[in-house]
């Protein structure tokens, strides 16, 4: 029986973590390893860009790893998604749990693609988006 590939849907703590190292890097990268489809949304690149251009100018970092940061980004595993949540989704799911506008955008979007991909696990290390994940029965990874 052929093993069943992932589906894994990256927010932007995950893919900061797989960009900087830090505690959950190794988890990340072991996450990045496995077959399957990692799912980035134009939320979580939007998210990811605003941290790498803030240290740009910053100048926190040279010019040469940031280019090398963008590399990793459009050279990963991930395939993006220009998915948006369902509305009536974003209004029940706010009225569930307290979460920040790009958390209750990630819970939405990831309710909406379960339905097509029912497998469907998360990778994020917000405590609040993970525990609302749970209580709406989405698995993390």
């Amino acid at each position: 029986m052929a093993e069943k590939l992932k589906v894994i849907y990256w927010d932007s703590t995950a893919l900061l973590s797989y960009l900087f190292k830090d505690r959950y890097s190794d988890k990340v990268i072991e996450q990045a390893r496995q077959k399957g489809f990692h799912l980035l949304t134009t939320l979580t690149i939007a998210e990811v860009y605003t941290v790498i251009n803030r240290i740009r100018r910053e100048r926190l970092l040279s010019e040469i790893l940031i280019d090398s940061l963008f590399e990793l980004l459009d050279d990963g595993p991930w395939s993006r998604l220009n998915v948006v949540p369902e509305s009536l989704a974003l209004k029940d799911l706010s009225r569930k749990w307290p979460l920040k506008g790009a958390g209750l955008w990630h819970l939405a979007t990831a309710k909406t693609l379960q339905r097509e991909f029912p497998e469907l696990m998360v990778l994020t290390f917000d405590r609040e988006l993970a525990r609302a994940l749970k209580g709406e029965s989405l698995k993390l990874c």
